[in-house]
């Protein structure tokens, strides 16, 4: 079964309501099977344009990575970001071979 993907290009406004956001994931993530891949300030983008950070979360499947994102506790978590971070966020199913 090919995992599920949250990918997030973002732009910080402000970096203390960020970090409240980003702890209170742990706990939700652990409930849906879901790790940080990917928290990263230090890449290039050789073609098209990002923002200042990546981040890249894998869960079991796709389903999981959905479920947890509209999960009454995600989105709750989610307004401590609202207005202090921009946000590119799209949930992928990942490739699981022919």
């Amino acid at each position: 079964m090919a995992k599920g993907y949250w990918i997030a290009s973002v732009d910080v406004k402000n970096e203390e309501a960020v970090k409240r956001y980003a702890a209170g994931n742990h706990p939700i993530f652990d409930k849906f099977g879901g790790h940080y891949l990917v928290r990263a300030q230090k890449f290039e983008v050789p073609e098209g344009s990002s923002r200042s950070r990546l981040i890249i979360v894998e869960f079991p499947d796709y389903a999981s990575a959905l479920a947890c994102y509209h999960s009454p506790e995600y989105q709750t978590n989610k307004k401590i970001r609202e207005g202090h971070l921009v946000a590119d966020f799209i949930i992928v199913e990942g490739y699981d071979g022919p």
